[in-house]
């Protein structure tokens, strides 16, 4: 037996053992409206807040947001809400992300007012959430009492949600800056006034029996020239990520690159693309991951030729491409990785030159993301189209200008990644990179987390997509290759955290054949 055979199992043997263990310790169901160190001992550690992050990491986050912000302001978030599939089918929930990188609190009907004082701790902080209701907690699960949620989320303040719009009637005339936004499921129509949009926040809060007049004066108070966004505040902090957010965006990455490679084994011609996206999707909840980041991409021979191919719904065919797009939602944070492979195990002469071309251009782009190099994605994405118009033409695939960037390699090279797919809308791509940042990319050689103080991690993809047009020669038509990393941008190297998933060519048909000892993962 292999050692990493031996390691794998001995691991899975220790964690039996701890399951088992902490199984006899928490009591069933639990008390409080999310996973904590009380209730759920095997998710959440000791000294944790939330699986991975610690009340001080998210003390920090709000620390650095109100000292970022002028005197006399306040802050003003809103939980996600329940969505529903049809009915009252609704889907599981998920946080909405600013309130999540705020308050680690993950319950739906919720919100948080910051206000920022002159005290030792840099602002007041009060939580609305919906408490403790025997009732509607037997048909769907604990809820976090007013008194925990104010000590376990370090607030200073826990109300009832009911009492939000009256709150922040009180204290709204104090500050001359108020930052919030609108909640993205009741965003207006931009011929909508302000008036309106300032009702969708109450209307996304506030109870029904809420007085008219009360409800009036927070909503002229809101529609006035003190409001301000929120959203662009928290980008420039959630930009740059800390040592605990790397650790778990690596474990969403571990995660997901694990299960491209396993996936990659599992292939074979025939096999429908629904059932290699399940079986990714298997092994991801297997490993921890709540979630999907997105609808994955299982595209197979022309299919990959659509960006945005989500119905995998085509069986797999002998000597076929299969171009994967796909990653988990681990702890609050998204993983994005983009492989493609030989169904048949081997790649044709075509498809090897094809990605060959694609690798070769990804890994000198995978050089320019540092803070040394002093370019933006803009500029990555100028640089991607030159270098792979010159490994095309390597190949025997001379394109111009416009046929690159129109029809063989149309979308952008790159977008953040964290919390979010997309982390921000708020990204100025001219803009020099920064150590921190984190992009996806092709990796070059990693280096451990600990030589970088801070972090921007961004998601970056090169492909290529020929079409089946006279233009281009045959023997590549209907071929899809696209290769994509998450790269954390440090000062003078780069970090790959989406090391896990194979990429050079022997690697990937080793792991399609069955070569890599998959079974340690």
């Amino acid at each position: 037996m292999s050692f990493l055979l031996r390691r794998a199992r001995c691991s899975r043997a220790r964690i039996t053992r701890r399951y088992a263990t902490v199984a006899a310790e928490v009591l069933k169901p639990s008390a409080f409206g999310q996973p904590l160190f009380q209730s759920h001992p095997h998710l959440v550690r000791d000294a944790e807040l939330t699986p991975g992050f610690t009340a001080q990491e998210y003390e920090t986050r709000r620390r650095n947001l109100m000292d970022s912000l002028p005197d006399s302001s306040i802050v003003v978030a809103v939980a996600g809400v329940v969505k529903y599939m049809s009915g009252q089918i609704f889907y599981k929930f998920r946080q909405a992300s600013d309130f999540w990188y705020l308050t680690g609190f993950d319950e739906p009907n919720a919100a948080v007012i910051l206000e920022k004082t002159s005290t030792s701790r840099g602002y007041r902080m009060t939580l609305f959430s919906a408490g403790k209701d025997s009732a509607k907690e037997k048909w769907d699960g604990a809820r976090t009492g007013l008194n925990e949620a104010a000590a376990i989320f370090r607030a200073d303040d826990a109300r009832s949600i009911d009492h939000f719009a009256s709150h922040l009637r009180s204290v709204l005339s104090i500050y001359s800056n108020v930052f919030v936004d609108v909640p993205p499921s009741h965003a207006p129509k931009p011929a909508k006034s302000s008036r309106f949009s300032s009702k969708a926040i109450l209307n996304y809060l506030s109870p029904p029996l809420t007085p008219r007049t009360e409800y009036d004066s927070v909503v002229d108070a809101l529609s006035s020239s003190a409001r301000k966004p929120l959203s662009p505040k928290i980008a420039q902090l959630r930009a740059i990520k800390s040592e605990a957010e790397l650790r778990v965006m690596r474990q969403a990455a571990d995660i997901s690159g694990r299960a491209h490679a396993k996936t990659m084994r599992f292939a074979r011609p025939g096999l429908s693309e629904a059932a290699l996206a399940a079986h990714f999707e298997y092994l991801c909840s297997l490993a921890g991951s709540q979630r999907p980041a997105y609808v994955p991409v299982v595209a197979s021979g022309a299919n990959a030729l659509i960006i945005h191919y989500t119905s995998n719904n085509h069986l797999t065919r002998e000597n076929e491409v299969l171009l994967m797009d796909a990653g988990c939602e681990y702890n609050g944070y998204a993983s994005d990785i983009t492989r493609s492979f030989p169904v048949s195990g081997t790649f044709t002469p075509p498809q090897r030159a094809l990605y060959a071309a694609v690798l070769s251009a990804q890994k000198a782009l995978v050089a320019l993301c540092t803070e040394a190099a002093g370019l933006g994605v803009h500029a990555i994405h100028a640089q991607a189209c030159a270098l792979l118009r010159a490994e095309l033409r390597q190949v025997g695939l001379d394109v111009q200008r416009d046929d690159l960037e129109r029809v063989l390699f149309p979308h952008y090279v790159a977008h953040q990644i964290g919390l979010d797919l997309h982390e921000s809308t708020h990204l100025d791509r001219s803009a020099r990179l920064k150590a921190g940042m984190v992009i996806t990319i092709e990796p070059g050689k990693p280096l451990p987390l600990s030589q970088r103080s801070i972090f921007f991690q961004l998601s970056l993809s090169a492909g290529i997509y020929v079409p089946p047009s006279p233009s281009f020669p045959k023997h590549f038509h209907n071929i899809g290759i696209r290769i994509e990393d998450e790269v954390v941008v440090g000062k003078e190297h780069p970090v790959v955290l989406s090391v896990a998933a194979p990429k050079e060519i022997a690697d990937v048909e080793g792991a399609c054949q069955g070569l890599l000892g998959l079974e340690a993962f």
